[in-house]
C-alpha cells in the first residue's frame, strides 16, 4: 500500500473525489477493500459516519482506524472479511458501495459485483475507481511508475463486461486525473 505522501500527490482532495462520484449526506455507504482509509475518512465526513469499511487485511483496517482517529471521524463498523461475503456482513441494505484501486486484482469480479448488488437498495450505486489501461511506466507518481501491472489494468468497457451481468447498468464514467476513472453503475431492479 502506498504511503500518505503518495496518495496526496496523486489525489490531494479525496473528499472532492468522493463528492464527484455522487456520494451524498443522507446515504449509507460501504468502502469496499478500504485499505488504509484514504477514502473512508472523507466518506465518513460526508455521510456523518454512516460508513462501513471492509477489508480482508487486519493491518489495513488498523491503518483505517488510525486515519479515522487522525481526522476525527467515525464509522458504523470496520469489518475484516472477504468482500464476496458482503451480504452476510451487513445488517441491512446500503445506498452506495465504493471500491477504489482494487477491482483489477479481484479474482472473480462478477461474483464480487453480485455480492455488492445483494446489499444495495433498489436505487443503489456501485462505483469502481480504476487505473486507465496505460502502460505502467507512463503512470509515474513522485517520479516512480505506480499502479498495477499493465496487463491487470481494465478499460471502462472491460469493467462493464464483468459488472453488468451481476445486475447493474453503467450510469456514467467520471475522469479522475491524472491516471484514473470511475465507472458508476446503478443497480437494475428486475421487474
Amino acid at each position: 500500500m502506498p504511503d500518505r505522501d503518495w496518495w496526496a500527490a496523486l489525489w490531494p482532495d479525496p473528499e472532492g473525489i468522493v463528492r464527484s462520484l455522487g456520494v451524498a449526506p443522507a446515504m449509507v455507504v460501504v468502502d469496499l477493500c478500504c485499505g488504509d482509509g484514504y477514502f473512508t475518512a472523507p466518506l465518513a465526513r460526508i455521510v456523518e459516519g454512516k460508513v462501513y469499511g471492509v477489508d480482508i487485511d487486519p493491518a489495513m483496517l488498523q491503518q483505517t482506524h488510525a486515519e479515522l482517529e487522525r481526522t476525527g471521524t467515525t464509522v458504523r463498523d470496520l469489518i475484516c472479511a472477504d468482500a464476496r461475503d458482503l451480504p452476510e456482513l451487513l445488517p441491512g441494505k446500503v445506498d452506495y458501495v465504493l471500491i477504489a484501486n482494487t477491482f483489477h486484482g479481484v479474482p472473480d469480479k462478477t461474483a464480487m459485483a453480485r455480492a455488492v448488488a445483494a446489499v444495495l437498495d433498489p436505487d443503489g450505486r456501485f462505483a469502481i475507481v480504476n487505473w486507465h489501461p496505460l502502460p505502467r511506466e507512463r503512470t509515474a507518481v513522485l517520479g516512480k511508475p505506480r499502479g498495477p501491472k499493465t496487463e491487470m489494468r481494465m478499460s471502462p468497457g472491460d469493467v462493464r463486461l464483468v459488472v453488468e451481468p451481476a445486475g447493474f447498468a453503467l450510469e456514467r464514467i467520471i475522469e479522475l486525473p491524472p491516471f484514473h476513472y470511475a465507472a458508476v453503475f446503478r443497480k437494475v431492479v428486475a421487474t
